[in-house]
Protein backbone atom coordinates (compact mmCIF):
# COMPACT_ATOMS: atom_id res chain seq x y z
CA UNK A 1 0.00 0.00 0.00
CA UNK A 2 1.05 3.34 -1.26
CA UNK A 3 2.31 5.77 2.49
CA UNK A 4 -1.13 7.96 2.80
CA UNK A 5 0.44 10.41 4.36
CA UNK A 6 2.35 11.63 0.91
CA UNK A 7 0.88 13.38 -1.51
CA UNK A 8 -0.06 10.79 -4.61
CA UNK A 9 1.97 11.14 -7.63
CA UNK A 10 -0.56 12.01 -11.00
CA UNK A 11 -3.52 12.09 -8.61
CA UNK A 12 -4.01 16.10 -9.94
CA UNK A 13 -2.46 16.54 -12.95
CA UNK A 14 -2.77 14.27 -16.27
CA UNK A 15 -0.28 12.33 -17.36
CA UNK A 16 2.30 14.39 -19.22
CA UNK A 17 0.58 17.52 -18.17
CA UNK A 18 2.12 20.70 -15.80
CA UNK A 19 0.48 20.39 -12.44
CA UNK A 20 -1.53 23.01 -11.54
CA UNK A 21 0.90 25.42 -9.41
CA UNK A 22 2.85 25.23 -12.98
CA UNK A 23 -0.42 26.49 -15.10
CA UNK A 24 -1.48 28.93 -13.14
CA UNK A 25 -4.73 27.33 -12.38
CA UNK A 26 -6.23 27.15 -8.80
CA UNK A 27 -6.58 24.45 -7.21
CA UNK A 28 -9.97 22.94 -6.03
CA UNK A 29 -9.77 20.72 -2.66
CA UNK A 30 -13.46 19.63 -3.35
CA UNK A 31 -11.75 16.83 -5.42
CA UNK A 32 -9.46 13.97 -4.34
CA UNK A 33 -6.47 15.21 -6.13
CA UNK A 34 -7.16 18.75 -5.27
CA UNK A 35 -6.97 17.90 -1.61
CA UNK A 36 -4.01 15.64 -1.73
CA UNK A 37 -2.58 18.70 -3.42
CA UNK A 38 -3.78 21.35 -1.44
CA UNK A 39 -3.56 19.79 1.90
CA UNK A 40 -0.71 17.78 1.37
CA UNK A 41 -2.35 14.27 3.07
CA UNK A 42 -5.14 12.07 2.59
CA UNK A 43 -8.83 13.65 3.32
CA UNK A 44 -10.50 11.47 6.42
CA UNK A 45 -13.73 10.95 6.27
CA UNK A 46 -15.98 9.02 9.11
CA UNK A 47 -17.80 5.56 8.55
CA UNK A 48 -20.94 4.54 8.91
CA UNK A 49 -19.93 2.28 11.88
CA UNK A 50 -18.38 5.62 13.71
CA UNK A 51 -14.96 5.42 12.86
CA UNK A 52 -12.07 7.44 11.28
CA UNK A 53 -10.86 6.47 7.91
CA UNK A 54 -8.36 8.19 5.50
CA UNK A 55 -7.95 7.15 1.92
CA UNK A 56 -5.42 5.78 -0.44
CA UNK A 57 -5.78 5.08 -4.10
CA UNK A 58 -4.11 1.80 -5.48
CA UNK A 59 -3.15 1.13 -9.27
CA UNK A 60 -2.44 -2.79 -10.08
CA UNK A 61 -1.27 -4.06 -13.35
CA UNK A 62 -3.74 -6.50 -14.65
CA UNK A 63 -3.42 -8.74 -17.69
CA UNK A 64 -6.41 -6.52 -20.14
CA UNK A 65 -4.10 -5.41 -23.26
CA UNK A 66 -6.78 -2.62 -23.61
CA UNK A 67 -6.63 -1.50 -20.00
CA UNK A 68 -3.99 -2.30 -18.39
CA UNK A 69 -3.78 -0.81 -15.20
CA UNK A 70 -7.00 -0.89 -12.65
CA UNK A 71 -7.42 1.17 -9.60
CA UNK A 72 -9.41 1.08 -6.31
CA UNK A 73 -9.84 2.69 -2.87
CA UNK A 74 -8.08 1.46 0.22
CA UNK A 75 -9.66 3.17 3.09
CA UNK A 76 -7.17 2.36 6.75
CA UNK A 77 -9.70 2.53 9.37
CA UNK A 78 -7.95 4.36 12.34
CA UNK A 79 -8.56 3.76 15.99
CA UNK A 80 -10.68 5.95 17.79
CA UNK A 81 -8.06 8.23 19.41
CA UNK A 82 -6.52 8.08 16.19
CA UNK A 83 -2.83 6.60 17.46
CA UNK A 84 -2.95 3.92 14.97
CA UNK A 85 -4.79 1.94 12.07
CA UNK A 86 -7.19 -1.44 13.61
CA UNK A 87 -8.32 -2.26 9.75
CA UNK A 88 -9.10 -1.11 6.60
CA UNK A 89 -12.04 -1.73 3.68
CA UNK A 90 -11.30 -1.41 0.01
CA UNK A 91 -13.56 -0.57 -3.07
CA UNK A 92 -13.98 -2.89 -6.05
CA UNK A 93 -12.11 -1.42 -8.84
CA UNK A 94 -13.17 1.65 -9.78
CA UNK A 95 -11.19 3.05 -12.83
CA UNK A 96 -9.20 1.53 -15.76
CA UNK A 97 -6.82 3.04 -17.83
CA UNK A 98 -3.99 2.65 -20.55
CA UNK A 99 -1.09 3.99 -17.85
CA UNK A 100 -0.77 4.14 -13.95
CA UNK A 101 -1.10 7.70 -14.42
CA UNK A 102 -3.73 8.14 -16.23
CA UNK A 103 -5.81 5.86 -13.51
CA UNK A 104 -4.26 8.10 -10.67
CA UNK A 105 -5.53 11.25 -12.45
CA UNK A 106 -8.93 9.84 -13.35
CA UNK A 107 -9.37 8.76 -9.44
CA UNK A 108 -8.18 12.70 -8.50
CA UNK A 109 -11.12 14.05 -10.59
CA UNK A 110 -13.59 12.16 -8.53
CA UNK A 111 -15.42 14.52 -5.86
CA UNK A 112 -15.00 14.04 -2.02
CA UNK A 113 -18.58 13.22 -1.47
CA UNK A 114 -18.79 10.51 -4.11
CA UNK A 115 -15.06 8.66 -1.86
CA UNK A 116 -17.44 9.22 1.04
CA UNK A 117 -20.00 7.21 -0.68
CA UNK A 118 -17.59 4.44 -1.75
CA UNK A 119 -16.44 4.90 1.96
CA UNK A 120 -20.17 3.88 2.94
CA UNK A 121 -20.48 0.90 0.48
CA UNK A 122 -17.38 -0.18 1.40
CA UNK A 123 -18.32 -0.74 5.29
CA UNK A 124 -21.63 -1.84 4.39
CA UNK A 125 -19.79 -4.69 2.39
CA UNK A 126 -17.58 -5.56 4.83
CA UNK A 127 -20.44 -6.41 7.34
CA UNK A 128 -19.82 -5.67 11.09
CA UNK A 129 -16.32 -5.69 12.84
CA UNK A 130 -15.16 -9.15 14.20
Amino acid sequence: MSDPTASEPGIDTPPGAAGPEEQGTPVDDTTLGGYFRVHDRPPAFEGPDGHPYTVSVEVEKVPDLRTPYEGFLVFPRWAQNGLGIVGHVTTPTLWRGRSADEVRWTAGETPLGAVQDHLHAAVDEAGPED
